[in-house]
């Protein structure tokens, strides 16, 4: 990790010293360098590098994400680069172009993965969270709504970093202002000159598997030279067409009426397939028509967190005040007991699995896991279920917020102690809420996910409805 950190320092000194040249990073406009290429050297050398002066101030593993994080960008820029000057490839040799970007991407995600343990781990969870959205290049025909789902992801970790450094450190506060800024102009730089997806040349050679670009232009580098013209059209698509005799003919047999078909000759029933089968069987090539339209895909998939990773060890300790229960599976009877009130809880990929947590703890989270059961006694703080599927929560005691995000399938068990619980919700689906009766059983309450908005002359006001049906 120290000689990847070192490199990547490098990296950023090169580029610094080549930023210092006129007309470089987007300080003017530079001969042989595309317009948008100029452009992202303005988001390079504005919010980019003020992410990055600001995370050396912060320092810790905030500093060594936000190099890598500008090394993903130089990587990008290389992309755009060759795409400026070449045409657009087919799939394959697209996906090997990728390949440098989503390995980027790995290596950023990674850093978060081997630090969970971190008192920065808000903001590497912000920063890995968010960084797949420089996979836009591969994405089509909406490519900035996708920055925008991935920034989205993000603020769910830098308002928890806002919450906690609001009015104690100003530099924290400055920190996921200048970071969420990077992907705010990434947006309108992707609106403005690749709204439909990556802007390919329309001259020049055919992009190549081989195809590089610097990663920064080079200073006094003259223009590269014009690529050879594209070839002509074949001749059987540009004669006839434009000629003028043969449309005529065409327009004459058109205006025929229905003289047009008095040439057609007649099918008898025994040269039908559908009425002679016989048919079927003999040989010739069979006609079929145009294929249905699907919708395009990305290229390749640049989102390395979908990759397949060896397993890992199932943990259930206590590392300083945090309980970490990790990577267990079909484990029915995990249980934690010796707790404290200052102590926090930390559930992550865990799979098809029972916790019990008895006493009173300050917070608990669930992260990434799938079929769990979490009964719990008391909790002063909130519990969290974040990225995770098929979960049910029975509260024993008392709780006063439960926070629901992007998970599909949560049953919540309230006590008679935990009815005034606050429940929060975003981007979530088959929530359920279980209220207990006198006789003991439970009254289930489907939380809403259909909402109406509407302008009342002032502002938006939003309501919960509910399918008609």
């Amino acid at each position: 990790m120290e000689r990847l950190v070192e490199r990547l320092e490098k990296a950023v000194e090169r580029l610094e010293t080549v930023c210092q040249g006129p007309g470089m990073c987007g300080d003017g406009p530079s001969p042989g360098v595309a317009q948008y290429v100029q452009a992202f050297d303005a988001i390079l050398s504005g919010p980019v590098a003020e992410y990055i002066n600001i995370s050396k101030e912060v320092g810790g593993d905030v500093q060594k994400h936000a190099e890598m994080v500008h090394a993903g960008f130089v990587t990008e820029r290389a992309l755009l680069v060759t795409a400026s000057q070449h045409q657009q490839p087919s799939e394959n040799v697209f996906s090997t172009l990728l390949k440098p970007i989503s390995e980027q991407i790995q290596v950023v995600q990674n850093l978060r993965e081997k630090n969970r343990g971190s008192k920065q781990f808000n903001h590497l969870s912000a920063v890995s969270e968010s960084i797949p959205a420089l996979g836009w290049v591969a994405m089509s025909p909406k490519p900035a709504p996708y920055v925008k789902e991935m920034t989205d992801a993000a603020m769910f970790y830098t308002n928890r970093i806002l919450k906690e450094y609001k009015d104690v450190d100003k530099k924290q506060v400055d920190w996921v202002k200048a970071y969420l800024r990077i992907w705010n102009e990434l947006q309108a730089y992707i609106k403005e000159y690749h709204t439909t997806g990556l802007t390919w040349s329309k001259t020049g050679p055919v992009a190549t598997e081989g195809a590089k670009a610097p990663s920064a232009p080079p200073t006094g580098a003259a223009p590269p030279p014009p690529g050879p013209p594209p070839p002509p059209a074949p001749a059987h698509l540009s004669s006839g067409a434009d000629d003028p005799a043969a449309r005529s003919a065409l327009f004459a047999q058109i205006n025929r009426g229905e003289g047009i078909t008095a040439g057609l000759r007649h099918v008898s029933d025994d040269m039908k397939t559908h009425k002679n089968p016989a048919l079927k069987n003999q040989g010739g090539p069979i006609r079929s028509g145009p294929k249905p339209f699907t919708s395009p895909k990305p290229a390749c998939s640049v989102n390395p967190s979908q990759k397949t990773s060896p397993k890992q060890p199932a943990l259930l300790e206590l590392e300083g005040k945090k309980w970490r229960v990790e990577n267990q599976e079909n484990a029915a009877n995990l249980v934690i007991s010796d707790t404290e009130l200052k102590q926090v809880a930390y559930v992550f990929k865990c799979t098809n699995s029972t916790l019990q947590i008895k006493g009173k703890i300050n917070s608990i989270t669930l992260d990434n896991c799938k079929k769990l059961g979490l009964v719990f006694d008391d909790v002063v703080g909130i519990v969290e279920i974040i990225n995770s599927r098929d979960i049910k929560v029975q509260v024993m005691g008392k709780v006063p917020t439960i926070s629901i995000n992007k998970t599909d399938g949560c049953h919540v068990y309230l006590s008679k102690n935990s009815i005034d619980c606050e429940i929060v919700s975003a981007k979530s689906s088959e929530m359920n809420v279980l209220i207990p009766t006198d006789s003991g059983d439970f009254t289930e309450f489907p939380v809403p996910e259909q909402f109406k908005t509407v302008w009342n002359g002032q502002k938006l006001v939003t309501t919960v409805t509910e399918i008609a049906g």
